[in-house]
């Protein structure tokens, strides 16, 4: 059986947390911004330190496991 969810997981979390798409922090105007398709270097480091987070506690702290297979 293989273990999916080292692929699954990093996928959804790139896409959720893409600066821009559904918030960016920090925004121009105010600490949070949703949906203003807009980014700086500043919320990418931000997005990346996040995504490497919640990455880290999914695969490795939780050991979450996705089987797809009979």
């Amino acid at each position: 059986m293989q273990d999916w969810a080292g692929v699954f997981i990093p996928l959804v979390l790139f896409i959720l947390l893409s600066p821009g798409l559904l918030c960016q922090i920090p925004g121009k105007c105010r600490f949070i911004e949703f949906g203003n398709f807009h980014t700086s270097a500043v919320s990418i480091v931000i997005h990346a330190i996040i995504f490497f987070c919640f990455a880290a506690i999914f695969l490795i702290a939780i050991g979450v496991h996705i089987d797809l297979g009979s």
